[in-house]
């Protein structure tokens, strides 16, 4: 074998050095070192994981460990042929994902967007192409990370379904969007949004006089049918384009309302609270009349009345579609209207149960909401002593006379109305149940 030692080797003529002939390899030893040909195409990896914000340096791997977090990776500022690979260090990016953000104007897949990695164990390498597509990912061991594809938020009680992710307010909170869908309809959140219910009537200690039911919580909902196919109530809203709401990269206050308070002794219940989302209004409903305040109250749906009073106007303020009922006018202690339907009242056969909640299935599971209050029961005589059953969506029952229990009150987180107190002495009314925000998008 011969052997060739120099210190260096140049060219004699011409702009082009050959090594080797055709189909031959040309090969390092073992050990030795090269400089000046450029990248073969992998990264060195930083074997010390990242628990926090940091910087990529191109051509170099990193293990991202948010176990205790989420955090930022920022790219470095893109030169052809930058390269920066980066892996899940803990199996926990569906939980805590990290966000791959661009140097200023720099592209992920053509846009100037950052990229949410929220798959458990996935790995993704980026290489920066040009200022038209900037970064792209030449390999990833799961899904394809493209910048700004799907809506990344986060705040209340997050879980999935399927490619769908699902945040629910049973308090206030803020739903906090990091990044945007680069399709706009997909920016476009579904959402169930329900008032505070308002509370039952007082009853009178004396006579015939049996209180109202408290009237639901506004219900108020949009599936986005363009995107999402879960089995909503009749009440959604979506083809009204002032019921949408389309996110940004930004916090939105989330108000939960209250239920209303009992009437005591004889009074009128008091309303619900509002419950609000990116400008959308659940109102309250409506308090249930009592024997010295006969009148149902308006709100999202109407209290009942009692005696000669009016039962309350539901859908106040007044949206499309309606979202809540009227609260009935029954001299007997009227049921509170419920999203999709009236108070109830009649003398045979008799019913003076709340009004029908709406059912949506927005959260995974099939869920109504928004039912009407029964009235309270009224002697002496038969059927009349009976209190009316609380509306399908959490509405409470009125309670029966003679007393000696309460009223049952609205269900927790379903703007329920409250029942109707009856003819006893000292019997309190029913309370409304708090309202809810539930909000829908597709994340994946």
């Amino acid at each position: 074998m011969s052997k060739i030692e120099v210190d260096a080797i140049d060219k004699q003529s011409g702009s082009t050095l050959t090594l080797g002939g055709s189909g031959t390899a040309v090969t390092l030893a073992c050990g030795a070192t090269q400089t000046g040909f450029g990248r073969t195409g992998t990264v060195d990896w930083n074997t010390t994981p990242k628990t926090a914000t940091f910087t990529a340096v191109s051509g170099d791997g990193f293990f991202a460990n948010t176990s205790g977090g989420a955090f930022n990776m920022n790219l470095p500022a893109g030169v052809a042929g930058a390269i920066v690979s980066v892996a899940d260090y803990a199996g926990t990016w569906q939980t805590n994902a990290l966000t791959v953000v661009p140097n200023g104007t720099d592209k992920i897949g053509g846009v100037n967007a950052q990229t949410v990695l929220n798959t458990e164990g996935q790995s993704v390498t980026f290489i920066y192409v040009d200022g038209t597509q900037g970064w792209i990912n030449t390999m990833d061991s799961t899904s394809n990370a493209r910048g700004g594809t799907f809506v990344s938020a986060s705040g209340g009680t997050e879980s999935t379904c399927g490619n769908f992710k699902i945040h629910k307010f049973t308090g206030p909170g803020t739903f906090t969007v990091s990044s945007v869908s680069s399709c706009a309809t997909q920016n476009i959140v579904s959402y169930v949004t329900v008032g505070g219910g308002g509370a039952g009537g007082g009853g009178a200690p004396f006579g015939t006089t049996a209180a109202g039911g408290g009237g639901a919580g506004g219900f108020r909902e949009v599936k986005n049918t363009d995107v999402d196919s879960y089995n909503d109530s009749p009440l959604n809203g979506y083809s009204t384009p002032a019921n949408r709401v389309t996110v940004t990269a930004q916090g939105y206050p989330i108000v939960v309302g209250g239920g209303g308070t009992p009437g005591i002794g004889s009074g009128q219940g008091a309303a619900g609270s509002n419950s609000t989302f990116g400008g959308i209004t659940g109102a309250g409903g409506g308090g249930g009349g009592g024997s010295t305040s006969l009148n149902g109250a308006n709100g999202g749906s109407g209290g009942g009345a009692t005696c000669s009073g009016s039962g309350g106007t539901g859908n106040t303020p007044p949206v499309s579609p309606a979202q809540g009922f009227n609260g009935s006018p029954y001299p007997i202690g009227g049921g509170g209207g419920g999203a999709t339907q009236a108070g109830q009242g009649q003398d045979s056969p008799f019913n003076k149960n709340g009004g029908t909640g709406a059912t949506s299935s927005i959260d995974g599971t099939p869920t109504a909401r928004a039912g009407g209050g029964g009235g309270g029961g009224a002697g002496p005589s038969a059927p009349s002593t009976a209190g009316g059953s609380g509306g399908t969506g959490g509405g409470g029952a009125g309670a029966p006379s003679p007393g000696g229990c309460h009223s049952t009150a609205g269900t927790v987180n379903t703007g329920g109305g409250g029942g109707g107190g009856p003819v006893s002495d000292g019997t309190i009314s029913g309370a409304g149940g708090s309202g809810i925000v539930i909000i829908r998008y597709k994340f994946q």
